[in-house]
């Protein structure tokens, strides 16, 4: 099984690149948080999972350790498959996903093409234990920030873009408005 790529992209496409690692090419599906992280690299580290059934072989990339997990987490559920495990984590970061499933709220879920309101409980039933380990700060923290996401994107900047400016506020800010505040004067550079 493959668990890492290290190499350079040969190339990104619509949701994955192409991976040279020693002169072989790997089509690794990509989220959009870390496509963007890859535009612009060459060389790069990516975390790898390998999905295989009787029909198919594809490789699924993610840029941190975190996102790998939720992605496991996520396809283990009936009703879910890698590509809606990909939109999910498309639109929301692993810690968001975590405090959605521990607040019963099946919204970040459904916001994916093709999660239903049942499919998005199913998740959140058969999930609510094994992401039970989060501080009350990590809740907090992700709450403001998932808020802060869709503040950010409805102004018209994308989840890498509004992701990576509010990884630099810092977590003692609390207030969803400040958080926001500090985020566009990042964006802003």
């Amino acid at each position: 099984m493959i668990a890492k790529l290290i190499g350079i992209v040969d190339s990104l496409h619509n949701n994955y690149a192409i991976i040279n690692v020693g002169g072989v090419g790997y089509q690794v599906n990509l989220t959009d948080f870390t496509f963007g992280k890859l535009a612009g690299k060459r060389n790069v580290e990516i975390y790898i999972y390998t999905y295989v059934r009787e029909d198919v072989l594809a490789l699924y990339g993610f840029m941190e350790m975190a996102e790998k997990e939720m992605f496991e987490l996520l396809i283990s559920i009936s009703g879910i498959g890698p590509k809606a495990a990909m939109g999910i984590l498309s639109i929301a970061e692993p810690k968001t996903i975590r405090v959605a499933i521990l607040n019963d709220d099946a919204s970040v879920l459904t916001r994916v093409s093709g999660v239903g309101k049942k499919t998005a409980e199913r998740v959140i039933l058969e999930l609510k234990n094994k992401v039970a380990d989060m501080s009350i700060d990590d809740k907090n923290e992700a709450v403001a920030d998932s808020e802060a996401l869709e503040a950010l994107q409805s102004m018209g900047y994308s989840v890498v873009e509004a992701r990576e400016a509010l990884k630099d506020v810092p977590s003692e800010i609390k207030d969803i408005s400040e958080r926001i505040k500090m985020a566009l004067k990042d964006l802003g550079k």
